[in-house]
């Protein structure tokens, strides 16, 4: 009996976690394969399932992990490590060419092909080799996680008081709705190739009027300047050089990247995504 084979990669990772839990809501467990780096992990998490070792460092790897697979959710590596994403990106690319995979999906960045940010640098590559390799594809362009914004959400709420610099509007949605869209694309027979996944672009502010709204509490946030604000962030304790990069979180939003609207999310999951008081109330209570 013939049947397709499913992988996901990175499958260890938050996002992996939450794509192979809903992957596993529509697919016999036979069907789909995961892979990781972390073995020891992936077998706590995984005990049911088939699990292949690679590393996005390494070619052969990913090339041994992935032959005999027919549809792959490649989920992008976080930069900054000891070989750049952009390497580790074009060795799974020429991996999923020589392993024979007929399709994959890719988690990308907003607007990829045109955005600003140095952070979409890598995307815009990797979706240029997918495009060269001649492997049926689709980029699942994620704007902003939630969960990117946990600190200053915990700290609204501790506190009531908060600060951002950017001001221009994001696209906020929960991780776990990116990946369960993620898992539809990849279960679908005939899917596009670019999805602009994202919530209702919302400013700052209304990030902290929600917060309020969850906690019944009247919440106040201030809009600084890019040097004040890592000055305020130096000020509870972190070194400037962390407090710096913690303000280059909100660059995407400063150049426009996160702003523009698109109905793809919730066309892909059938749904609005949560309204977003209650994706701050949820992330509150986990």
């Amino acid at each position: 009996m013939f049947f397709m084979k499913y992988a996901v990669t990175a499958a260890t990772g938050k996002f992996g976690q939450a794509a192979v839990k809903a992957l596993l809501e529509k697919l016999p467990s036979q069907e789909l394969v995961i892979i990781a780096r972390n073995l020891t992990k992936a077998k706590q998490l995984f005990p049911h399932l088939e699990i292949r070792p690679a590393d996005y460092d390494s070619e052969v790897e990913l090339t041994k992990a992935l032959t005999g697979i027919d549809k792959v959710l490649f989920i992008s590596s976080q930069p900054g490590g000891a070989v750049s994403r952009d390497i580790q990106h074009q060795n799974v690319v020429n991996a999923l060419k020589k392993a024979g995979v007929t399709y994959v999906a890719y988690t990308s960045y907003p607007h990829a092909n045109s955005a600003q940010a140095s952070l979409a640098a890598d995307h815009k590559l990797t979706e240029q080799l997918l495009q060269a390799s001649g492997i049926k594809h689709s980029f699942l362009r994620n704007n902003w996680y939630f969960e990117n914004e946990l600190g200053l959400i915990s700290g609204l709420a501790q506190t009531q008081t908060g600060a951002y610099w950017a001001d221009n509007k994001t696209g906020w949605a929960l991780e776990s709705e990116y990946a369960q869209a993620a898992a539809n694309v990849l279960l679908m027979a005939q899917p596009k190739e670019i999805y602009e996944f994202a919530g209702t672009p919302l400013s700052y502010e209304e990030l902290a009027q929600a917060v309020g709204t969850a906690t019944n509490q009247t919440v106040t946030i201030t809009k600084l300047s890019h040097e004040d604000y890592v000055d305020s962030l130096a000020q509870t304790g972190l070194d400037h050089e962390t407090a710096a990069l913690y303000a280059s979180f909100q660059i995407p939003n400063s150049l426009g990247d996160l702003a523009q609207p698109s109905d793809d999310l919730t066309t892909v999951l059938g749904k609005q995504p949560l309204e977003i008081t209650a994706a701050v109330a949820n992330l509150l209570q986990n």
